[in-house]
This record gives structure tokens, sequence and C-alpha cells, in this order.
């Protein structure tokens, strides 16, 4: 078997993986970086020879993975269609977050056409919508002014958010949570899925959970548990942003051979208490411009909540932007000294950090959605509605739609598992593949060299005159990873230094966001070939990773008994946030985020 063991590995990780591994192995000069088990296989270690491998394992009717908006959603509406067909199942939702909302972060004005229908009562059960937008603002910024674009005056404009209400997303999903286990939901946090397991037949079969207890040098601890199978009917994937099991999922299934490659942004969040004379509760505004230039997408979001003198604010960047010197986290913090902002901050006090990733591709890249025994549901796949600027009610929708699709299937066929066949029919038919239809050319329309002014012109004729009926879909520049330009082609960008008041320095941030992980664990930032960093991404293109990662987890450092300036990567894997930014954007693709032994951010509301 020695002969085939390649080709298994080319159908498991696929031929790129198996081509960096390879190199890795005839050219390594650099530290052992990468001890996980996705890459260092346990089957070749003697350390795991007399490890007892057996798992438990526990049945369901529907496992969800991931314990936000879509996956809560669509736990919540196949309760409900039990109990009105008095018909019993067993759901399951796992999530990695040690508590529901703990990572989850959005601006977020809310659209709650989903809510409203999951929940026609939802105020009188409490949702915590507290604050309705009462102002629409939207501006073009340039370095020293703000120009107003007039957005209240046009109803029905991707940006008018009559209606809607500004949230603190992760105060949402704790709620959304509370109603789903009154209906008997069991819900288990601080639980990551690690793996899909499958039947021999191929469909999906369940997932089972990350291990716990390994050492850094990836050897069993003494307290070593292995993770649980949990076995289901259907599992539904709702893991947000480049969820690391749907990752696997688009190579088993090939779900992504009919759509463009996704698209993404990063979105940066702050939370602020300020001066309550500065405070405009239900405000919003949003800007786009400087300190962007012209051909990057982006920009910002200013929320003013209802909840003692908060504003959330932030700063998104399109990670298709070409130069490897720009740092989204560093144009956050310049933006902040605009004058048409910077007021609100200088008197104010930052109470939060975040950051993540988010799918920018609509629905040309919308991956096939249903395979034997699972589908993908919410931003796993990607609704988000970009001019927008939301896609929490498109997530949740999807969670609906999928639920009811699964119900009619336990109802008809108790025996498992199943083909979601009716499930892209439902949607195709739904709100949701109207809006996204709607607005399909927005994002991909910035891609001209007149950058955000044809973008602007193209929203105002075609998503808003004419309501996306135009007879042709544009299509995205590529794959984000494939869009830097090489380091000597581009100019170093100058940041200024930040004054401490209203800007601040990385590792200042990263401490808002109560991040920790257990420092004894492989790195969950794994490298498919620990010499990649240094030999392409350091000397091709300067090391983006230290720039576009919003926690400081990558550094270039001398390296141990090197010549004068030869450097390494180090990993500061206990600053992850989970944005899963460094996983898209990195142009060697290399990177494979996956899930830790548990811990990550611990945000409060974001």
């Amino acid at each position: 078997m020695a002969g085939f063991r390649p080709l298994i590995q080319v159908r498991n990780i696929g031929l790129r993986e198996v081509c960096l591994r390879a190199f890795s192995a005839a050219v390594s000069h650099q530290p052992k970086i990468t001890t996980h088990c996705t890459v260092v296989p346990r089957e070749s270690d003697p350390r795991w020879a007399e490890v007892d491998m057996t798992r438990e394992k526990d049945e369901f009717d529907v496992v969800i993975v991931g314990g936000g908006p879509a996956g809560l959603a669509a736990s919540i509406r196949l309760k409900q269609l039990a109990k009105e067909c008095n018909h019993d199942i067993r759901v399951c939702v796992v999530e990695k977050a040690p508590e529901l909302g703990a990572h989850t972060l959005s601006g977020a004005v809310l659209e709650p056409r989903a809510l409203m229908e999951l929940f026609p009562d939802w105020k009188e059960k409490g949702a915590p919508l507290h604050t309705p937008v009462v102002e629409d603002k939207f501006g073009l910024l340039t370095e020293n002014y703000r120009i107003p674009i007039p957005v209240s005056i046009l109803p029905g404009f991707p940006m008018t958010n009559h209606g809607n209400y500004v949230v603190r997303l992760g105060n949402l999903v704790r709620w959304l949570g509370e109603q789903a286990e009154a209906m008997g939901v069991e819900i288990y946090p601080g639980i990551p899925a690690g793996e899909v397991l499958y039947h021999e037949d191929g469909s999906v079969k369940g997932v089972a959970t990350v291990d716990q207890g390994i050492a850094k040098d990836g050897s069993p601890k003494e307290g070593f548990v292995l993770g649980m199978e949990l076995h289901a009917k259907l599992t539904l994937f709702g893991e947000g942003c480049h969820g690391s099991l749907t990752k696997s999922l688009f190579r088993k299934f090939n779900l992504r051979k009919n759509c463009l490659p996704q698209t993404y942004g990063i979105g940066l969040k702050e939370l602020w208490e300020v001066d309550p004379s500065k405070h405009h509760p239900g405000q919003v505004e949003h800007t786009i411009g400087w300190p962007l230039d012209h051909t990057t997408y982006g920009g910002s979001f200013l929320y003013h909540l209802n909840e003692g003198p908060l504003v959330a604010c932030g700063f998104v960047v399109g990670l298709d932007y070409t130069n490897p010197y720009l740092n989204p986290y560093k144009e956050f913090q310049r933006w902040k000294h605009h004058p048409s902002v910077k007021h609100l901050f200088e008197s104010g006090k930052r109470i939060g950090y975040g950051a993540r990733a988010l799918n920018e591709g609509g629905i040309q890249s919308l991956p096939t959605l249903a395979f034997p025994g699972g589908a993908l549901i919410g931003c796993t796949a990607g609704f988000i509605n970009v001019p927008k600027v939301k896609g929490t009610h498109t997530a949740m929708k999807t969670g609906m739609l999928a639920a009811e699709s699964a119900f009619e299937k336990l109802c008809n066929s108790p025996k498992g598992p199943f083909l979601l066949d009716n499930y892209e029919a439902r949607l195709k038919s739904s709100w949701v593949w109207h809006e996204l239809m709607q607005i399909r050319n927005v994002r991909p329309s910035f891609h001209t060299p007149l950058g955000y002014w044809g973008g602007m012109a193209y929203t105002g004729i075609f998503a808003y005159l004419l309501q996306g009926k135009e007879p042709w879909t544009l299509n995205h520049v590529g794959p984000d990873n494939a869009q830097l330009k090489l380091a000597k082609d581009c100019k170093p960008i100058e940041y200024p230094k930040p004054d401490g008041k209203v800007s601040f320095d990385l590792l200042t941030s990263v401490a808002l966001t109560n991040t920790n992980h257990e420092n004894d664990q492989p790195p969950h930032l794994t490298l498919y070939n620990d010499d990649v960093p240094v030999e392409k991404n350091l000397k091709v293109y300067d090391g983006p990773e230290q720039r576009f990662c919003p926690a400081g987890v990558y550094e270039y450092v001398p390296l141990e008994g090197g010549s004068e300036g030869e450097m390494r990567l180090q990993i500061n894997a206990q600053n992850c946030i989970h944005c899963k930014t460094c996983d898209i954007k990195d142009p060697s693709q290399n990177i494979n985020w996956v899930p830790p032994e548990g811990g990550g951010p611990a945000y409060t509301g974001m």
C-alpha cells in the first residue's frame, strides 16, 4: 500500500496540499511549526501506538454545526414543525464558542423580516432589539472632507434602513439559544466539530468533535480524550464565513463546480462609550472613500445604540485588494481620525474590539447547497446582501428553509441519510433569492478602472432604478488570494502612529477581545509546508500575513542560528480571534485554519 499513499492523500486533501508537503520534505530547513494531526498523521507516530482510538457515539435526527443565527433558526424551525405535527425529533447544535454569542461579531443593523417569520411575537418574548433606526446618513470621504449622499430620500435604496434595528448580534444569538433550548434543542457550546464523518456510500454520517488533551508537539497528554461521534440522518453546516468543515465538503462533493470563487471582506469593529451629548440613538451612518484609494473596495459604519451612550463603529476592507502593504487594521485606526468622526471618539472610551471575515460574492459565488446527508446554511454558503451591509436576515431564512425541507424528509422517510433536493427549490422561490438577484452586480461593478465611482453609478442606475433587471450578470475578478501584486511593484504604506486615545496599537486592541487558548496544544493555524512562508510569502510579497491578520498572530523574526538577515515565521496562535482572514488571503494558500481544542475570543454583545 505504500505506493498508493500519495493517491489517497490527493483524494482526501487535494493535489495542491500534496505538492506543498512534498516540497517541504525535499527542501525543509525552517524550524518545525505545524504539529496538528490534519498535517502530521498519527498513524506513523509511535507516540500514538498504544492510544485507544475508539470514539463514543450518539444518534440524532438532525445535527447542526454552528450556533449562530442560521443554525439556531434552523433548530427552532425544526422544533416548531415537530410540535405542530406532534412529531418527536432529536436536534443537536454544536458550537465552538464557550457560550453562545461569544464568537459572534457583526455591525449590526438587523432587518427583522426573518425574525418576524420565526417569532411573530418576538417583542413579547423579549428579543433584544432595543434600537429602531431613526436616521440614515451616507457619505463619501476625502482626506479632509465628507460629501453627503442623500440616501434617506430614496426609499428602497440598499442603504436605506427604515424599519430596521441596531443590535448587538451576540446578544440576539444568546436569546435565540434560550428560545431553542426551551423548545428542546440540545445545545453544546464549547464543543468544536473537527471532522465530517461519512457512510460507506460516501454520504455524510455526521461529525466528530475535536479531540482534547494534545500537547503542542502533537503527542497525547495524560488526560487525552478522543472526540465524540455525532451521527444524524441529516447534518446542517452553519459554521459561518469560510467554515473549516465546509471547505472539506466543497472538495468532497465538488460543490463549487458551478459557481464563481467566493470573494470576501474583513470587518473590524470597536464598541465605544461616548459623550452623551454626542450620542444619537438610532442614527446609522456609512461612508466609502478615504482612507482607501478609489480602486479598493471598503468603507465604514457608525451605529448609535439605545443602550447607554454606546456607539458601534467599524471598517470593512474587501480582501481582493492588491497592495501587499495594505493593513486593514491600520486603515481602520486611520479612519477614526477623519475630521467628520474624530470628535466622537476624543472624549469617549473604547470598551470592545474584534474582527471577522465576511462573504461578499453574492449569488454568483453560491455553491451547491445540498449533498447526500447534509446541506449548507447561512454564511458558510454566503448569503450576505453586500450593498445593504446585512446578512443575518438571509442567514436565518436559509436555516429556516433548510429546516422545512429537512422536516418534510423526516416525515416522509424516517431513515437517513437524506438529500435535501427540495431545499434549493425552496430557496429560489423565497425572498432571499429575489433580494440577492436584485443586487448581484453591485459588488463586481466596483472592479472597473473607475473603482468606487463606477460602482456607485452602477448601483444607482441598475440596483435602484432598474431593481436588478439587467439581462446580464457580472463576474468577480477571481480568488482573493490571487489578487496581490508583487511587493517590488508596490509602494509601502506609511501609517501614522496610534495616539492611544482615538487610535491604538494592535496588541492593546487584541486584549479587549478576551481571547484565550490553551498554550500547550498544536497550533490550529496549520501550514501545509513550513518553508513556504519565508521562501514565497516573505521573499515575494514581503510577508503580507503580518499585515492582513487583525490579531498579531503572524510575525517574521530572526532565525535562531541562521545567517544574518535570515528570518522565520512565528505563529502566535494564542492571539487568534477566529476571523479566518489568513486562510482566505494567504497568497500561497498554505495556511489551513482548523478548530482548536477550545477557546478563542470572548466577545460580549459584539
